[in-house]
């Protein structure tokens, strides 16, 4: 399902024009970019500009932040919130479900939850010693509030996150968070995950999306990006462009990396005597 039909850059102040996120080549020439299937990966090298778009439509699309904290009170995106303002969204149907996560935020997530689930069990601790002396009934209905919401993270996440590898844990959290129907925006989500659990993710996400979902993903993992159907967006030449899967310098370099690793080794090791 494409829910975000289209983004498009209209017209900002003079006064903007060579300010970051503006003066971003890619950003600055961005016209109006369609969105033509329910998984579509930005990519490009580090500071093309991929993930502050990625950020601008989070804003602009009001995403809910899956990460530590919310974005209305996330500082790291204060210079991006003028860039949100200028996108025009347009959709075939508006929807507030998804959310967005950065890979580096999820680690704060986790944290979040071993702190909420500690807290609850001080809480219960204390109903213990301050109800002592009273009637167990008594001190049950003040345990309960507690005991719910501790039930409800073990329901959700068993042991908790931080009982996981980092891998099993972001595919947990990214599991027990999905509601169909919704956009989600996810940058650099490959970062906690080795290549089997790249794999993982690509198959929740094609079942997610037979339950309606959009993906916007900017990504560096040519695994990842062969989804089947995906549309790609290069960064790289200073402006936004479609491209094939097999064109990507990304999916070359790291084709002709395995097919040929002593070639660039030796490449490696001439570099640094050379150095």
């Amino acid at each position: 399902m494409i829910h975000l039909r289209s983004v498009e850059l209209i017209a900002f102040p003079e006064r903007l024009n060579g300010l970051f996120p503006f003066n971003v080549p890619a950003l600055r020439t961005m016209g109006r970019l369609e969105f033509s299937a329910p998984v579509t990966f930005l990519v490009g090298e580090n500071g093309s500009g991929k993930s502050t778009l990625l950020e601008g439509l989070a804003l602009a699309i009001g995403s809910i932040s899956a990460g530590s904290e919310a974005l209305d009170r996330d500082h790291t995106v204060d210079q991006v919130r003028q860039l949100a303002k200028y996108l025009r969204l347009s959709w075939h149907k508006r929807t507030r479900k998804g959310f967005f996560l950065r890979a580096e935020d999820f680690f704060g997530y986790a944290r979040r939850l071993a702190q909420m689930e500690a807290g609850l069990r001080r809480d219960l601790a204390e109903v213990d010693e301050d109800y002592q002396g009273r009637s167990e009934y008594a001190k049950s209905l003040a345990k309960m509030p507690y005991q719910g919401q501790l039930h409800d993270l073990q329901t959700r996440y068993g042991d908790g996150l931080d009982s996981k590898s980092h891998g099993e844990s972001f595919l947990l959290m990214f599991q027990q968070r999905f509601v169909p129907g919704g956009v989600y925006l996810l940058d650099e989500p490959e970062a906690p995950l080795s290549p089997l659990r790249q794999l993982s993710l690509m198959a929740m996400m094609k079942e997610m999306v037979r339950q309606e979902a959009q993906f916007i993903v900017a990504t560096h993992s040519p695994m990842i990006m062969a989804f089947p159907g995906a549309a790609i967006w290069n960064f790289d030449s200073g402006q936004i462009a479609p491209a094939k899967y097999e064109e990507l310098e990304h999916v070359q370099l790291t084709r002709d990396f395995l097919n040929h690793p002593g070639v660039f080794l030796r490449r490696l090791g001439e570099d640094v005597h050379e150095g």
